[in-house]
């Protein structure tokens, strides 16, 4: 069985979550898997080494999960965006909208050098507003956002169209 096979397999379907209609995909019980994650580490170390990235970012609170794992193996330091009000330090900020209003995600103002090579981790690419955001928050501090990683893409909400303006290098383990 091929990696995206053995991540689907584990992925959870909860219908009507967060809301009627929806059909949530709940990753949580990849966790449950050691070898499992491992895998998935190491692909996403794998498709990022020709980047050569110098730092990760892992977007509140699933993109935490598998972006601390990957900065740990990659030898790279690792940054919290979160949503506003959450960080203790000085921040700056990004307002993005939503369906239905705005919400804001701050990074630390000392995390990012300029020029620096970035990846966004989150566990789920729906949308791209958050990832977007975050896509512009990291070009505050002029660093290069040079690769997006997801573990899943839900390639028919689109989501990617709103990333290519900042990178092309967009990589989910798994679509649907």
């Amino acid at each position: 069985m091929n990696l995206a096979d053995e991540i689907k397999n584990a992925i959870r379907d909860v219908p009507d979550f967060p809301k009627p209609g929806i059909l949530f995909k709940d990753i949580t019980p990849i966790f449950y898997d050691q070898t499992l994650c491992n895998k998935i580490t190491e692909e996403f170390e794998r498709l990022l080494a020709p980047v050569k990235p110098d730092v990760i970012v892992g977007v509140e609170s699933r993109g935490f999960l598998f972006g601390i794992l990957l900065a740990n193996k990659m030898n790279l330091p690792f940054v919290l965006v979160r949503k506003a009000g959450k960080l203790p330090y000085t921040t700056i900020s990004q307002e993005y909208s939503l369906e239905y209003g705005t919400a804001k995600i701050e990074m630390h103002t000392d995390s990012i050098k300029k020029g620096a090579k970035v990846v966004i981790h989150d566990d789920l690419l729906a949308t791209g507003g958050t990832a977007a955001a975050t896509a512009d928050l990291i070009k505050q501090f002029g660093a290069e956002v040079s690769a997006f990683t997801f573990i899943v893409g839900l390639d028919f909400l689109g989501g990617k169209e709103k990333l290519n303006k900042h990178t092309n290098n967009i990589q989910c383990l798994v679509h649907y």
